[in-house]
């Protein structure tokens, strides 16, 4: 058989093979629908929006598993989120590429973005289609990484999206995406939560430009916070295995619970509260769930600093004082003007 009768034979197979898949696209949107699942594949450009991304480098030729290609760049309403085509107008560009896979050439390399462990089709959203349906498990490509500290994976909701472009964007505020790129977890479970976690890093801003006598940038004090603050609470979380306890929720959501619930005691006892220390919190913590409380979490000495309530205010109040003024000054070029008395 010549080689064009042989491409002919294996387009005329390809066309078959696509009614086939199509009928299987169909079917699958109708399930993905009904257990509330993703249907299409996620967008580049989505994708590479929410989650702030700008640096980009080559990584070469690789070969990459199927399954962890997720979107595309353009096309991503055109195939399902198993890269099944939707449209009956494929069928001849898709039957094409299924002849040239099967051909003695194969298939050429196709190009992809990859975010965290997951990537994007830039160019040969047909060669996956094609692979995925001959069952192959990898696909030679060129792949060109946009660098990220947020985990992505295959299926995820809108939702976890949601979520994940929220802990992207607190990154970005704080700068602890590029201080600390390899930082420990700072995720929520409720995105809402990260204005309080910016507020304590705001609140320690605060604090050490009382501390060190000049103004100081929010990525300084961000950093600070983290070293300083968070990675010893994590490291005393880590300790006692507190991760076990926690059920559906973060250590950053034990963080806060923990930086509230001092906050309150100490508000209402003053100096004299029963619990004035991260491993106190802890303490309260495992109370208040009943379960067992390690021994030497009673005996521990961690040196933990959590102001009050007050504190926050009085700072607050001075720091108002401060500007007030400085606007008083600069109004009157130094001398403050007093009233005439009255005749």
């Amino acid at each position: 058989m010549s080689e064009d009768q042989s491409f002919r034979a294996n387009m005329m197979e390809g066309m078959s093979r696509f009614q086939g898949i199509r009928a299987r696209a169909f079917w699958q949107d109708i399930i993905d629908h009904l257990r509330g699942k993703p249907a299409e594949l996620l967008s580049f450009e989505d994708i590479r929006q929410r989650l702030r991304l700008r640096e980009e480098s080559y990584r070469g030729l690789q070969d990459v598993p199927l399954d962890r290609i997720v979107g595309s760049v353009g096309r991503y309403r055109d195939f399902t989120r198993n890269f099944l085509p939707k449209s009956g107008k494929m069928q001849e560009r898709w039957s094409r590429v299924y002849a040239q896979a099967n051909s003695m050439t194969g298939l050429p390399p196709i190009e992809l973005y990859k975010v965290d462990d997951v990537y994007f089709v830039r160019d040969g959203n047909h060669r996956v289609s094609v692979a995925r349906t001959l069952g192959s498990k990898t696909i030679q490509a060129h792949v060109t990484e946009l660098p990220t500290t947020i985990d992505l994976e295959p299926g995820m909701t809108d939702k976890e999206l949601d979520d994940a472009a929220a802990y992207a964007a607190f990154l970005e505020e704080s700068g602890l995406s590029h201080t600390r790129p390899h930082h420990q977890p700072l995720m929520l479970s409720e995105r809402s939560r990260y204005t309080d976690l910016m507020g304590h890093i705001y609140l320690h801003k605060y604090i050490l430009e009382k501390d060190h006598g000049r103004e100081l940038s929010l990525t300084e004090a961000a950093t600070d916070w983290y070293d300083n603050v968070y990675r010893p609470a994590l490291t005393l979380f880590r300790k006692y295995n507190m991760a076990e306890v926690l059920d559906a929720r973060t250590e950053a959501d034990l963080y806060l619970w923990v930086v509230e619930h001092l906050r309150e005691v100490r508000e209402e006892f003053g100096e004299e509260a029963p619990a004035r220390k991260i491993s106190d919190a802890l303490v309260d913590f495992l109370n208040d769930r009943k379960l067992p409380v390690p021994d030497d979490l009673l005996e521990e000495k961690d040196r933990s600093l959590i102001l009050t309530r007050t504190q926050v205010l009085k700072a607050v109040a001075a720091k108002a004082e401060e500007e007030a003024a400085k606007n008083v000054d600069a109004s009157s070029n130094g001398h403050v003007a007093v009233p005439s008395e009255a005749p």
